[in-house]
């Protein structure tokens, strides 16, 4: 082996473990308890709310905690009103909560339906939101929008 083989391996190796070393960081980051995951169901609730606050939503109100018919957050932005389902569980979200908000969206004749999570959802429940046009908020989302306001740091 000349010199040249040497170091090509040397740097070849070094990308490699480089490359490692990111997805084993990107994992960490991934799987780090959040703030919103030490919430009770009300609490995360108003977590929700007040992130939507933060984005421009109006209006935006927490209906009762029981009785609800599906819809957990009622807000408008831009002219488009939304009904949202909040889910702060420890495991994914599956049909049930697509199915709730879709009767809670039309419950209150919102025009867009929403389920807001700490977790991720279900490939049956991607697959039904679809179908019936409900929008999906999963952990990275709503991580993503709560840094933008700095409610993550808190």
């Amino acid at each position: 082996m000349n010199k040249e083989h040497v170091l090509a391996f040397i740097i070849g190796a070094t990308i490699v473990l480089l490359a490692l070393l990111i997805v084993h960081i990107v994992k960490i980051i991934r799987s780090r308890p959040l703030p919103m995951d030490e919430m009770e169901g009300h609490d995360f609730e108003y977590y929700c709310a007040d992130i939507l606050k933060a984005h421009g939503f109006l209006d935006v109100e927490v209906t009762k905690g029981s009785g609800d018919f599906g819809a957990d957050i009622l807000a408008e932005k831009d002219g488009v009103t939304y009904a949202v389902q909040c889910k702060c569980y420890d495991k994914p979200i599956g049909v049930k909560a697509v199915q709730e908000i879709y009767a809670g969206r039309d419950f209150y004749d919102r025009m867009v339906g929403v389920v807001m999570t700490n977790q991720y959802f279900t490939q049956p429940a991607v697959e039904l939101a679809q179908k019936l046009n409900i929008m999906l908020w999963d952990r990275g989302y709503v991580d993503a929008m709560a840094d933008e306001d700095g409610r993550r740091r808190r």
